[in-house]
């Protein structure tokens, strides 16, 4: 039996489903997912261990037209991500229009289709009939040429596995890349400041999602005892009138993302966790290069 290994990664405008259906294909949460656009900001990779083929997907930011340094840092990470994998998938959701950003980036991904296979994968088909998915997919025949295309709904699981077996068989023949039972090759503290900043967001108002970084200062076991992690961070937001939308009256808001980020985080680890988190105001961080450095983009 041959075996396959190598890279995917899903691409498409912000919240066009990316994540989520990393989530699927892997069948645990590493991804972030979460309802404000722009969250994932590293190629976080889930692996998928088959029999037959090890299948990493990369998880890139979404590409946009950025405004700030940040937003020009994350576009690079996208490009070099997509020039280093063997096959792309281009994500539309079934409910939304074709639209200019999805025409921007299939301009972009024709630059790469000559060596990369793009599959087209129209995602959420549990928000949209029968109708809405078919017209979709032939609004994207006119976008560019596919390698394939696919209809499928992370959620209720609809040809989740079909896009997966559509992936696989674009990789190279090779051994694993990854020992069995790793399911992403990010560092522990990278998911765990992710979730944190996830949990940080639900909820909140537009006007915050591109200013929350997080940092985890340490993660370290509890002296005396090994069923506890103690695991000390940061939230850093650009404007003290941001730190009070997060710290929410009599410190209630920041209460709720700690309980929430550690259930998240305990269900990562498989450990009790004590989060320890803390608000700091970083002065229009996303627009210095230096302040970008070290909260680690």
């Amino acid at each position: 039996m041959t075996h396959r290994s190598g890279f995917a990664c899903f691409v498409g405008r912000p919240n066009a489903g990316k994540s989520t259906l990393t989530n699927a294909l892997v069948g645990t949460k590493i991804a972030i997912t979460s309802s404000k656009p722009q969250t994932t900001r590293h190629a976080i990779r889930g692996i998928v261990h088959r029999p037959d083929a090890q299948l990493v997907i990369v998880d890139t930011p979404g590409l946009h037209r950025p405004r700030t340094v940040l937003g020009e840092r994350l576009n690079d990470v996208v490009y070099s991500t997509w020039s280093e994998v063997d096959v792309v998938g281009f994500c539309v959701p079934a409910n939304e229009k074709v639209g200019p950003g999805d025409r921007f980036i299939a301009g972009e991904l024709r630059k790469i289709a000559k060596r990369t296979p793009v599959v087209g994968v129209v995602t959420k088909t549990d928000l949209a009939d029968r109708k809405q998915i078919a017209d979709q997919l032939l609004a994207l025949q006119e976008v560019m040429e596919f390698a394939e295309l696919i209809p499928v709904s992370a959620v209720d699981g609809f040809q989740v596995k079909q896009l997966e077996d559509l992936l696989v068989a674009r990789l190279p023949e090779g051994p694993q890349l990854y020992p069995d039972g790793d399911l992403t090759d990010e560092p522990e503290q990278t998911l765990v400041a992710e979730l944190i900043r996830e949990a940080a967001l639900e909820g909140v108002r537009d006007e915050l999602p591109h200013s929350i970084a997080v940092t985890v200062e340490e993660m370290l076991p509890r002296e005396g005892r090994d069923d506890l992690l103690d695991v000390h961070a940061f939230l850093y937001v650009e404007r003290p009138s941001q730190k009070g939308i997060i710290l929410g009256h009599k410190g209630e808001r920041l209460r709720t993302v700690g309980s929430e980020a550690r259930r998240h985080i305990e269900a990562l680890l498989g450990t009790k966790v004590y989060l320890d988190l803390h608000v700091k105001v970083a002065k229009d961080w996303q627009r210095d290069p230096k302040q970008l450095r070290r909260l680690g983009f």
